[in-house]
């Protein structure tokens, strides 16, 4: 399994074309020649997989009981609009215009790397996410992550 690491701006140019930084180019080299796969994000913004982890969101997917309503409904929404991304020959991706619009995405970018995924947020909406950093961190760590039982602290 992939884990990317790391924060990148970039910036879009007129064609919709994002140069992947390098620091981000280095840890993707299986995805070199192989498609990555760009998706919606459950907020506003989108989702880049590496092929072999979108495949694995898909058999998670394909375990789902069809014959729900709302299985059929997260399916449809959660896959609307996903895509294959090819990086060129200049370390380029174009991304889809109709995801763009949908994540309110103009030409100033930021690739926020999230274990298996790249998030792909407007410098602007991921500003304002940031700013709403809740009041006590240690709070909602505790909350989130208190119940690991690890016996260990991690500063």
């Amino acid at each position: 399994m992939s884990h990317f690491l790391g924060e990148f701006d970039c910036k879009l140019d007129s064609k919709l074309r994002m140069m992947i930084p390098a620091g981000l180019k280095k840890q993707l080299p299986e995805a070199e020649g192989e498609a990555l796969v760009i998706n919606r994000g459950f907020e506003k913004h989108l989702v880049i997989y590496t092929r072999k982890e979108w495949g694995k969101i898909v058999e998670d997917l394909n375990q789902l009981n069809q014959y729900e309503k709302k299985n059929r409904e997260f399916i449809r929404y959660f896959t609307r609009g996903a895509s294959s991304l090819s990086i060129d020959a200049a370390g380029r991706v174009l991304l889809p215009k109709a995801l763009l619009e949908y994540a309110g995405i103009g030409l100033d970018v930021v690739l926020s790397c999230q274990f298996n995924k790249i998030e792909v947020w407007a410098q602007d909406a991921y500003d304002a996410q940031l700013d709403n950093e809740p009041e006590n961190f240690a709070n909602l760590a505790e909350e989130v992550m208190g119940g690991k039982g690890k016996g260990e602290q991690n500063g």
